[in-house]
Order: C-alpha cells, then sequence, then structure tokens
C-alpha cells in the first residue's frame, strides 16, 4: 500500500486503539485524529482523555475533539484535508450524511461483530451472553444509518466457553487493525466489491447498564454462567442476600439435577458455596460484599454467613 494516503481517523475508547496503532505501524498516519471531549471520571471526577487521544499524542497526531460532528467548522477542517478514506472504530456519535461524502474514497467502519448480526452498541457483550460460539470483526462502507454500511470484509474468531467480554474484546480489538489495512488496500486496488447487508436477519445489541447484571437465578445455570461471562468486567453480575448486594466474580456451572427453588443457598462441604438455579447450580468461587474485597468464597464465608436454605435474590 502507498505510504501517502490520505485518511482522518475517528475513535474513542480502548478497542479503537490497536486499529490507529497498526496503521502507524506501517507508516501508515492520519491526517487528523477525531475523537470525543475528555470526561470526568472515577470518584474524584477528574477530566480524563480517551484512550485514542492519549495514544494519538503518543503517534504525535493531531487532534480534534469536536462536542458536536454537526459542527460547520469541524466539516471545514475535515474537508480542508482532502481524505481518501474515514477510518472509524467505536468513536461513538453518528456521522451526518454531509460528512459521509467528504472521503475521496470511502468512510470505512471497523464493528466488532459479523454484521448484520448485534448492530449497536455492545455486539461483543452480547454475544457472550448469547452463548454464540462465534464471533468477529466486519468493516463496512458507512451510510446514514447505525451499522446499516454495505460489508467490505470480515474475519471470524471462535468463542471460548471461559471467554469474558474483557477477553473477547481485546481479541476482537487485536485482528481489527490488519481487517482495516487489508480493506484500504482492497479498496484503493478496486477488488473490493461491497455487499449489501440483509436487513431481515439484523439483531441488535443496546449498550449495557448496571442492573443488565443482576442474576436471575430462575434462568439454567448455563444461561446465567454466560451473563456473568458477558457483564465482566463490567458491570459484572450480582445478586442480593436480603439488602446486602452480592457481586460474583467467578463460578463454575454444574449441571445436575436439583430440587430447590432457584436461588437456595445448598448444603455442601464447609468453605463452598453453591446456588440452585432453574436448571443446575452455580458453584461460585470468588465473591464481594457490598464494602469489601473480592475473595476466594472460603474467605467471604468466615466472615459472613449464607447458611443452607437462604435465599438470594
Amino acid at each position: 500500500m502507498t505510504r501517502n494516503i490520505s485518511f482522518v481517523f475517528m475513535g474513542t475508547p480502548d478497542f479503537a486503539v490497536p486499529t490507529l496503532q497498526s496503521l502507524a505501524r506501517e507508516g501508515i498516519m492520519p491526517k487528523l485524529v477525531v475523537t470525543q471531549p475528555d470526561r470526568p471520571k472515577g470518584r474524584g471526577r477528574k477530566s480524563l482523555p480517551p484512550p485514542v487521544k492519549t495514544a494519538a499524542i503518543d503517534l504525535g497526531c493531531n487532534i480534534v475533539q469536536p462536542a458536536n460532528v454537526a459542527d460547520p467548522d469541524f466539516k471545514a477542517r475535515l474537508a480542508s484535508l482532502s481524505p481518501d478514506f474515514f477510518v472509524v472504530v467505536a468513536y461513538g456519535h453518528l456521522l451526518t450524511s454531509e460528512l459521509l461524502t467528504l472521503p475521496g474514497i470511502a468512510a470505512i467502519n471497523l464493528h466488532a461483530s459479523l454484521l448484520p448480526k448485534y448492530r449497536g452498541a455492545a455486539p461483543i457483550q452480547r454475544a457472550v451472553m448469547n452463548g454464540d460460539k462465534e464471533t468477529g470483526v466486519t468493516t463496512m462502507r458507512m451510510d446514514w444509518g447505525m451499522d446499516t454500511g454495505d460489508i467490505l470484509l470480515f474475519e471470524k474468531t471462535t468463542i471460548d466457553p471461559l471467554d469474558t467480554s474483557g477477553s473477547l474484546h481485546d481479541r476482537l480489538a487485536g485482528m481489527g487493525g490488519n481487517l482495516v489495512l487489508t480493506t484500504m488496500e482492497g479498496m484503493l486496488n478496486g477488488q473490493l466489491t461491497p455487499k449489501p447487508q440483509d436487513h431481515s436477519k439484523a439483531t441488535y445489541a443496546p449498550m449495557l447498564k448496571k442492573a443488565d447484571g443482576h442474576i436471575d437465578w430462575s434462568l439454567p445455570v448455563s444461561h446465567i454462567f454466560c451473563l456473568m461471562r458477558g457483564v465482566t468486567p463490567w458491570p459484572g453480575a450480582f445478586t442480593f442476600h436480603n439488602d446486602m448486594r452480592l457481586k460474583i466474580h467467578r463460578a463454575h456451572p454444574i449441571l445436575e439435577p436439583v430440587s430447590q427453588p432457584p436461588g437456595t443457598v445448598l448444603k455442601t462441604f464447609p468453605g463452598e458455596l453453591r446456588i440452585s438455579t432453574g436448571n443446575g447450580v452455580l458453584q461460585i468461587l470468588e465473591i464481594q460484599g457490598a464494602s469489601g474485597k473480592r475473595l476466594a468464597v472460603q474467605d467471604f464465608l468466615r466472615g459472613y454467613r449464607l447458611d443452607p436454605g437462604e435465599r438470594l435474590s
């Protein structure tokens, strides 16, 4: 690929960083990096830069952080660059139809699913939560809709039974850089034919809320285990014992018959904690109280009592 290609990179979170870095390693540097404004985070509400901004600074890139992508000054700046491509990876804003006309060749988006499955904000988490066996990354030619553009290329990966959203996120992010590079080469060479998505097969992956981590013990244990993996690292899986919120960090599903109502603490060996579900048993390995530390379950039970027959909710 020619190294004097003109493109603008748009991205915000950790997922976008490997693609930016992969292109830079190939000597393909963006004319401009567009990312969201710094946001207050943490208990101190200190304003912090998004991960893409930090990476772009390290690479010596020019950076802009528009509060509104419809700002005429922002459009004028992009137009002045005469880019061949926009490369958009988890930027977090839908681009206007006017902006999408600016690249000379295409506005390319990298999405963390095998489109048209899991359009939207949380495709990685939803794939794990739903117990999918595979997923992947897709590049598409952007249009005005949310992840509705014509597909350019895709790459698949198996979802391991022990994958969490965190581990799958990192693997897909690493795959994205090579796929974007191959997509740009293919479009430059005229070797890629955009393929319209089958919109009748589209599914959606809405952004996670804290409440999504609340365990429904009436579900089969296999479903609960997928939920736990899917909400790791955020928002985390949790349940309640009386008014105490208990966060479950690690557990193991046991496919055995159980007669007690879902959510019941089962009688077992000292230092173990097993909970009945709608079908099967969840053995909890690491747990955390509302204001305590993450502990191995045997250590947690030394200071917190959960008797057989009690119910979690």
